[in-house]
């Protein structure tokens, strides 16, 4: 098949790509040319957010299917059906878990299980891409299948409740540095690699079972934040790790940016049904451990640290929390 990918360098969809050409399919990458596209793949270049530059750098190109990983706004997608409608067998909406209402009233949680999360504008986007989508294939057969990652990490990720694309968080730890998590730690949360998610995304391609169905691509490994951060710690040889239990309602108190990816993300359970993907493709199975993961992506990350990311602003954070926590110990 031939397969545009809507990005293709990035944190989940660069492992996807790869895994789709490994396969046989051909693959084009529609990139702002910001990042090198492997030469093996035709690259189109537009702006995502540009209307008239992605029709016109669109006209020619004829896919079979449409990944579309970087769908963040409604007039996004509307711009995808304009252009799709009618020219491909399916279009597949890279969302999110985040779209479910939190807390889960059930776990693990399905596909069905209720959505509406107004703790993150992100949340509300991707659900209203979803539903307009959903819409479509509903009224006009546009032939739309939603997937629903969770936090997903490549080699260029360490993740974390701060922020997972940058080894600022990390490297405070392997200096011996104190950070915090949120609440007690004892918070349920899975970690995919997007080598994983990859087989269970590359088998739902091209089945015109998939069309009109959303499906969760996530591990089944569950691990407590503070489990995860002791991971992260024993892959850096960082021992004795200062990890600073501080709660959920300060955090975002002190730094509201951070409350979308706390009360609407990683403050809650994140454990996800996986039936349904592995019914459909039953090659899918997360066979990388979070120890495993993680260490290979501090082992890459530690040969190439012009891909680290390091973020001043985010040490400056992790410092303010822990300073107004240790304040209001002492008071």
């Amino acid at each position: 098949m031939k397969i545009l990918s809507i990005g293709g360098t990035g944190n989940i969809s660069a492992d996807c790509v790869a895994r789709l050409h490994q396969r046989g399919h051909e693959i084009c990458v529609l990139s702002r040319g910001q990042t090198p596209v492997p030469p093996e793949y035709q690259t189109v270049r537009a702006d995502r957010k540009d209307p008239s530059a992605m029709r016109a750098a669109l006209k020619g190109v004829q896919p079979d299917v449409v990944l579309n990983f970087l769908g963040y706004d409604l007039p996004e997608v509307q711009l995808d059906y304009d252009l799709f409608q009618g020219r491909v067998q399916q279009y597949v909406f890279i969302s999110s878990t985040v779209v479910y209402a939190k807390p889960a009233k059930l776990l693990p949680t399905t596909e069905n299980a209720p959505q509406g999360n107004p703790y993150w504008d992100y949340a509300e986007k991707k659900q209203a891409c979803e539903q307009w989508l959903l819409r479509r294939w509903q009224e006009t057969g546009f032939p739309v299948t939603i997937v629903r990652p969770s936090h997903t990490y490549s080699k260029r990720w360490i993740p974390n409740a701060v922020s997972s694309g940058s080894f600022t968080f990390a490297a405070r730890l392997e200096r011996g540095e104190p950070v915090f998590v949120h609440d007690d730690g004892e918070n349920p949360w899975t970690g995919t690699t997007s080598a994983d998610f990859a087989v269970g995304l590359a088998g739902l391609l091209g089945r015109p079972e998939t069309i009109g169905e959303a499906f969760h691509i996530t591990s089944d490994e569950v691990l407590t934040w503070n489990q995860i951060y002791a991971e992260i710690a024993a892959a850096l040889g960082a021992k004795s790790p200062q990890i600073v239990k501080v709660p959920t309602d300060f955090i975002c108190q002190l730094a509201p940016q951070m409350t979308g990816t706390l009360k609407g993300d990683k403050a809650h359970p994140g454990v996800f049904d996986n039936s349904k993907i592995k019914r459909f493709v039953p090659e899918f199975r997360c066979r990388t451990p979070f120890r495993q993961g993680v260490a290979e992506s501090i082992r890459w990350l530690r040969e190439h640290p012009d891909k680290q990311n390091l973020r001043p602003e985010l040490d400056a954070l992790i410092e303010k929390v822990l300073a107004a926590w240790e304040k209001q110990g002492r008071a």
